[in-house]
């Protein structure tokens, strides 16, 4: 296999609704996507979504990446290209990872594929903050089928307790929390918000700190009453290996677009069990390229809610076939295979590159 044409977009989906961070409101996903086509018409697809300030990366390094190595791999075989993409993966592992995942779409990498009907069971986010609010909310994502709920943190932290106390009264029971501060917590405010919590229906506290800050990470899990689970500190198989050094510290979450191929998230996600950890998969801010692949290696590797959510909150979907949807969960049939709707492709890039002689059908 030889890779005849690769091109790069950054592309612009609008919300249903605001998606709530402790750093910011998000009203659009603007993932950079990778198209890969090889000598023989077979096309491969990836995304990384790059959020200022969850990553070292920024954005217009990981599109100068991804255009980079899109001119470097044209014309190569398959491995010389995925050897030329890993060479660059310390530096930029959300525009490597976009490559990599369309390699192993061109390659129809058999995580991607599912032979019997399954399903991947999801979270859904709780975003109301006044009571009414929230019982309404808690009642229609429990009876839309979710059974886990993922509720952010990271502001003020009294706020945020009696907050959590409301929705711990909402769902009485029905459903599992995940709280996540998106390292939102300064060292002081994380201790006081993690020791006070009643752990009762709580799964976990998601990266009260930031990424680089281990020791407030600690801090925090030492006095933790739920388990910590660290994210956006989490870059590779060295992070995995040093989270599970740390006291409270019990759950790791992962995303394709931090670790390379599907093959490295598939390998990660054991040595995290290997570890005595537990992983959570899932990127709640991908489109389906990124929710379908997670969903794949979901299906053979995890046991607990996905968070490849992001699909959901997207006003309009890229798949012509699009990901199915069912009672809380990804639905895959049989054989199921995502075809790239080139309408909905064509009406919702901003940019685009092209690297190859001859040009690819947008629309």
């Amino acid at each position: 296999m030889v890779i005849e044409r690769v091109k790069v977009y950054q592309l612009e989906f609008p919300l249903l609704a605001p998606y709530r961070l402790s750093s910011g409101d998000l009203v659009l996903f603007d993932p950079i996507v990778v198209e890969v086509r090889d000598a023989d018409g077979r096309e491969g697809w990836g995304e990384a979504l790059i959020v200022p300030g969850y990553t070292p990366e920024s954005v217009d390094d990981a599109w100068k990446v991804c255009c980079e190595l899109g001119a470097r791999v044209t014309g190569m075989g398959l491995e010389a290209a995925r050897r030329a993409a890993l060479e660059r993966l310390h530096v930029s592992a959300g525009a490597v990872s976009a490559l990599l995942a369309a390699l192993d779409m061109v390659t129809r990498h058999p995580l991607l594929s599912v032979d019997q009907d399954t399903r991947v069971p999801l979270l859904a986010p709780c975003q109301a903050h006044e009571p009414p609010e929230i019982d309404a909310e808690v009642d229609r994502l429990i009876a839309n089928g979710f059974h886990t709920l993922k509720v952010k943190v990271g502001y003020r932290w009294q706020d945020d307790l009696e907050r959590v106390e409301l929705i711990q009264r909402a769902v009485n029971a029905r459903a599992t929390l995940r709280l996540d501060a998106n390292r939102g917590f300064s060292e002081a405010d994380g201790k006081a918000f993690a020791s006070r919590l009643d752990p009762r229906g709580i799964e976990l506290f998601e990266q009260p700190c930031g990424a680089d800050d281990w020791a407030a990470n600690a801090a925090v899990a030492a006095v933790s009453t739920v388990s910590v689970m660290l994210d956006e500190s989490i870059y590779g198989l060295e992070d995995i290996e040093r989270a599970a050094g740390v006291p409270g510290v019990g759950h790791i979450k992962l995303k394709l677009k931090k670790i390379g191929s599907v093959d490295m998230l598939a390998s990660a996600l054991q040595r995290i069990r290997a570890l005595g950890l537990t992983p959570v998969l899932g990127d709640g801010v991908s489109i389906e390229i990124g929710c379908w692949m997670e969903a794949g290696v979901a299906t053979r590797t995890i046991s607990n809610a996905g968070e490849m959510n992001g699909f959901l909150k997207a006003r309009e979907r890229l798949f012509a076939n699009p990901l199915g949807f069912e009672a809380g969960g990804i639905v895959l049939r049989r054989g199921y295979w995502p075809e790239i709707d080139r309408k909905a492709l064509a009406a919702h890039t901003r940019v685009v590159r092209e690297f190859g002689a001859r040009p690819i059908p947008v629309g």
